[in-house]
């Protein structure tokens, strides 16, 4: 079949073309563009060439209203740490690229007291295919109750397992966190400070676990001065780095809960006019652009969260994807442990 040129046009080919050059009906249209297997394979080749030879692209707006939904994802998140959501998405558009869907992000505020009903009302307008949340409002079963009710599809990412392994993308922050915590105790450590995450973080509690149970299996006691809290942010490691090394007895070595707050820690031990890692060892987490633009280069975790977006978006739409990275009953990534020029052998 060859369209002619007064078949194509100036306008643009609407489903309406295709169904009559094909001779098929608009409803047997709908199901080629979105992936039907209830039709001979004759009738999806000719509609397929139609739709080539046209250049017909279908329209989302009305693809929405024909399904009743978008075809898109929805990230739902309130993380202080923008590189963090920034490299998440880009696991979910690597997920999607392929693919004819789209991603929208809705940044939520989860001390309003009104969030879930605002999610709710999201939801209800936007009608996205399923919806992928990040931590810390992944950590709330009340979303997840709120999402299996109004039966919207959903993903949570955290820390440690949140819900059963089709609902949940994790990590395991606390075992590579006493990995990373064993590496300063083997190199001479016995003073180590802690920079906690946020209040109320999952992320936070796991990674202050994995520091304890390194402690604890080295029999070292850390004094309560010794741990400092910290909000993800520079300023509050910075903040943190100066209690610490402010002390009568400063800690010879810092794991800060993420790299933005190891940095802070840097900062405020060239303040004091000390180099790292001659005067102070300094450990992170996450490995992001931070860790390579420090100087010298943090030792960190890495923290596969890129990853952790490419399977979440499987788990979540794997039905609408035609190419899958990791198998369907995967839902914990593990983080590695990354030794570069921040640590050395303490002083005293």
């Amino acid at each position: 079949m060859t369209i002619t040129n007064s078949k194509r046009g100036s306008s643009k080919p609407t489903i309406n073309d295709v169904a009559a050059l094909a001779g098929v009906s608009k409803k047997t249209v709908s199901r080629v563009i979105n992936g039907s297997d209830s039709l001979s394979g004759a009738t999806l080749e000719r509609v397929q060439k139609v739709i080539v030879e046209l250049g017909y692209v279908p329209n989302p707006q009305a693809r929405a209203l024909a399904f009743g939904r978008n075809f898109a994802v929805a990230l739902l998140h309130d993380n202080p740490n923008a590189q963090t959501v920034l490299n998440f998405e880009r696991g979910v558009l690597d997920a999607i690229k392929d693919s004819d869907l789209a991603l929208m992000v809705r940044p939520v505020d989860r001390h309003s007291p009104s969030m879930l009903e605002d999610i709710a009302k999201f939801l209800q307008q936007q009608r996205p295919l399923g919806v992928l949340i990040l931590p810390p409002i992944s950590e709330r079963d009340d979303l997840a109750n709120l999402c299996r009710t109004m039966g919207v599809r959903y993903v949570r990412v955290g820390s440690t397992a949140l819900d059963d392994p089709a609902h949940c993308v994790a990590s395991d922050d606390g075992v590579v966190v006493a990995q990373a915590c064993r590496l300063l105790i083997s190199t001479g450590h016995r003073r180590i400070g802690l920079v906690r995450g946020p209040h109320g973080f999952r992320s936070a509690a796991e990674r202050e676990l994995g520091f304890d149970a390194a402690m604890d299996e080295a029999g070292l006691d850390v004094p309560d001065d010794y741990r400092t809290q910290g909000d993800y942010r520079f300023e509050s490691g910075r903040a943190a780095g100066r209690a610490l090394l402010a002390l009568d007895s400063p800690p010879t070595a810092i794991f800060a809960s993420n790299d933005e707050m190891a940095a802070g820690v840097v900062h405020a031990a060239l303040e004091r006019g000390l180099v790292v890692p001659r005067d102070l060892s300094v450990v992170g987490f996450d490995d992001s652009p931070t860790a390579h633009h420090l100087w010298p280069s943090l030792t960190t975790v890495r923290w596969p969260i890129k990853d952790m977006g490419v399977l979440a978006a499987e788990k979540l739409i794997g039905d609408f994807l035609d190419t899958r990275r990791f198998s369907q009953d995967v839902h914990e990534l593990p983080s590695a442990l990354i030794e570069r020029a921040s640590i050395a052998v303490p002083k005293t």
